[in-house]
């Protein structure tokens, strides 16, 4: 139930804006001009061009502990072909004061490349998708999938635009060692699945965007569903670095025991741009 609730919720934020009388945005200062389609072409035929984003939290006193964050998402635009590689770490160490013992409370990183083979219109293609995870708090090893489908422009307007992806693949995991099992449960999960994303991006001022990227594997072998939805404020502070500020939540409607279902984050990064 909470999975759909979530889904109705993320739907929502795309749909809600264009529901209202008087534009709540405009407020802000006067909107920008370049988008995303517009950095795309500027730098056709370049080999890497995206951004990279760290965060780093360090503490000492009463409680020691160090945190850091680290995010890329990196393209290739060609005539044909656009690719598009991401990277998610997040590392957490924390420092029991009275015995000086180091503890890791948070390791996690995600790796994906997505290739677009450009066909009939501008924004419309066929794509191949790929990924791998490691939370060693999640009581998985791994977990990884492929993905093919067709991916296309669903909204276009002055301020925002929104983009769809959809297409069958493949999921693959194995349980932990540290994870007890039921008689005659294999440690290997396998099975098919729906893959379904979406990206909004809505221009507040010349300076600050609105970005909102969700991703939904829907299991097709009574494995688990999960979503990844990220909704973040980008503003420019100089040159090419930003500041973003994003609320990440994650679902997993099968977790392993002792496990919860949802994961959330609160984060506030410098972005590079290049």
């Amino acid at each position: 139930m909470q999975y759909f609730k979530a889904c109705i919720f993320v739907f929502s934020l795309i749909w809600v804006p264009y529901g209202f009388s008087a534009d709540p945005f405009e407020d802000f200062h006067q909107y920008g001009e370049v988008s995303d389609d517009e950095i795309h072409k500027l730098h056709v035929g370049d080999l890497l061009y995206g951004d990279v984003e760290f965060g780093l939290i360090a503490n000492k006193g009463n409680s020691q502990n160090t945190a850091f964050k680290l995010k890329s998402n990196v393209y290739q635009d060609f005539t044909l072909w656009r690719n598009q590689f991401k990277i998610d770490a997040l590392y957490r160490e924390d420092t029991d004061s009275d015995t000086g013992h180091n503890e890791v409370t948070a390791s996690r990183y995600f790796v994906a490349a997505q290739g677009n083979y450009k066909v009939g219109q501008d924004n419309e293609s066929f794509f191949i998708y790929g990924d791998y995870s490691n939370d060693k708090f999640s009581g998985k090893d791994y977990t990884t999938t492929v993905a093919i489908g067709y991916g296309n422009r669903l909204f276009e307007g002055r301020k925002n635009t929104v983009d769809f992806d959809i297409g069958p693949g493949l999921y693959l995991s194995r349980t932990d060692e540290k994870t007890t099992l039921a008689k005659g449960q294999s440690r290997l999960q396998q099975g098919h699945l729906l893959r379904l994303a979406l990206q909004w991006e809505r221009s507040i001022s010349k300076r600050t965007r609105f970005n909102h990227d969700m991703s939904m594997e829907i299991s097709l072998s009574g494995l688990n569903d999960r979503m990844v939805s990220e909704t973040a404020i980008v503003s420019q502070v100089l040159g090419g670095v930003s500041l973003k500020v994003s609320y990440t939540y994650r679902y997993n409607s099968q977790p392993e025991e002792g496990k919860l279902k949802t994961d959330t984050e609160l984060g506030a990064t410098l972005v590079y741009s290049f």
